[in-house]
């Protein structure tokens, strides 16, 4: 199998990437990527010389760009590309609706055009909205998004199944709960949790840190994305979720237990607008259908994912001072001409 993949330099696009090529010995993977902020290609420099992967530098919402890597040749585009932190989203929402909206309908009719594609459209929970104490969403529960992150990720899941209805395409939407695991932007909760303790810092919670998200390991959501990707019904949608519940305030304390740090460094700041209280997925539907179940248990996930911050602080430096945006033109730098001309 020959899969485009957009935002592979991103944390999950790029953790699936590596597990493909670790686990799928006759698959092709071109990875697509605008490097915007959030992409680190020293992500994949362990599999940048593999001669399955080919990186093609671009963005999902310049059609000329998009129509020209899908005319590449590939039996499935994976849509991870999306601008995702709700934080960024309060600030500058034009930016989340250029690329998670704009950029998802661009990379569709690009692969309409192309025919005989399968299109999967990664989402997220957020899009459903906020939940009460108990309860999970399911597949057919209503879109209630309350951030501009979660609006413009449900439009994107919108415009996909309109694609498929309208057209036939071969489409399939996941919504995944909060992933974690490393080589996460520090932007995010436990990275930034974990680096702030390394340092001593404290750890900003919004509000009384009893916000509750269900959290999955970064290998379990690409496995789900795998199987989905062989074997999901066409037109349907599949929660990914892991049954683990954490309020932000519990794990932030197992974060400070396992890095023998006090609870005194934790700091109560001013609650985020919009901010849901609890997201909850119900995934039977991808564990029947396709026998998809988390093989990383949270607490083992958690230590190894902090342990991997605390071994790789050369990663963290580069990222904390950008010089990981140095990273492209060290690498791809005589060719750069060649891949922005695609």
């Amino acid at each position: 199998m020959k899969l485009i993949i957009t935002g592979g330099a991103g944390f999950i696009g790029s953790g699936f990437i590596r597990h493909i090529l670790q686990t799928r010995s006759d698959w092709q993977v071109i990875n697509f990527d605008a490097l915007t902020y959030a992409g680190n290609l020293e992500n994949l420099s362990d599999v940048e010389d593999n001669p399955r992967y080919q990186f093609v530098r671009g963005s999902i919402d310049k059609y000329e760009q998009a129509r020209d890597v899908v005319a590449r040749g590939a039996d499935a585009i994976i849509n991870f590309a999306a601008e995702s932190h709700v934080d960024r989203s309060i600030m500058d929402a034009a930016s989340f609706v250029q690329t998670n909206v704009v950029g998802t309908q661009i990379l569709l009719e690009a692969a309409r055009k192309a025919r005989g594609l399968r299109f999967i459209q990664v989402s997220t929970d957020e899009v459903y909205g906020t939940l009460g104490p108990t309860g999970s969403f399911t597949e057919t529960s209503p879109l209630a998004p309350n951030s501009p992150y979660a609006a413009s990720k449900a439009c994107a899941d919108l415009l996909a199944r309109s694609y498929h209805s309208t057209y036939g395409m071969d489409i399939v939407i996941t919504r995944c709960c909060n992933n974690y695991g490393p080589r996460q932007f520090p932007e995010k909760l436990i990275p930034l949790m974990t680096l702030n303790a390394l340092q001593n810092r404290k750890l900003p919670i919004y509000g009384d840190g009893l916000y509750t998200r269900d959290w999955v390991h970064v290998l379990d959501h690409s496995r789900a994305i795998e199987a989905i990707l062989e074997d999901g019904q066409p037109g349907s949608v599949y929660n990914i979720g892991a049954d683990h519940e954490e309020t932000n305030l519990d794990l932030v304390r197992k974060i400070l237990s396992l890095l023998n740090k006090p609870d005194s460094l934790i700091e109560s700041v001013r609650d985020r607008p919009g901010h849901d209280r609890r997201y909850a997925v119900d995934a039977t539907k991808l564990r029947d259908e396709l026998g998809w179940a988390p093989i990383v248990p949270f607490d083992q996930g958690l230590r190894e994912t902090i342990h991997w911050y605390q071994s790789n602080r050369s990663w963290v430096d580069r990222v904390s001072s950008g010089e990981y945006r140095g990273y492209y033109h060290r690498m791809y730098g005589e060719r750069e001409k060649t891949l922005d001309e695609i």
